[in-house]
């Protein structure tokens, strides 16, 4: 029997839930989810540029973990491309470092309840309008 998967840290989740197929007149409606760890493994290794022992110690997993979550998210991307899904980034076994909420009106990713100031294109006035992140 497979242990209970361990939670991976991710520092701040991303800013868009996902993306589609550009150029096509009507996109299939299927999908394929990238988690939010798989999301933080392809940033620091194709983005920040880290090595994956660097990774993996950031996001509190081994090296080997890292390396099948990140080929997982490689292969995920390569068949959204090749097949023109939808990429969805959702869920995961995460936990992230701060509350992380978005507004409701304009989607700024905000660290934290007291945090939130009215921003120039957002209409929103307090906490209420605020999404919680995972």
């Amino acid at each position: 029997m497979p242990r209970t998967p361990r939670n991976r840290k991710v520092c701040t989740p991303p800013k868009m839930l996902g993306f589609r197929p550009y150029g096509l007149k009507k996109c299939r409606k299927k999908s394929i989810i990238l988690t939010y760890d798989e999301f933080e493994g392809l940033k620091y290794i194709n983005y920040d540029k880290l090595t994956q022992e660097a990774a993996a110690e950031k996001m509190g997993i081994s090296r080997p973990t890292f390396t099948r979550l990140h080929n997982s998210a490689l292969k995920k991307i390569a068949k959204a491309f090749v097949e023109c899904l939808i990429i969805e980034i959702e869920g995961g076994n995460v936990v992230f470092e701060k509350d992380w909420y978005k507004c409701g009106i304009c989607f700024k990713l905000i660290d934290g309840i007291e945090n939130h100031k009215k921003c120039k294109n957002c209409k929103s006035f307090g906490p209420d309008e605020l999404i919680k992140i995972n």
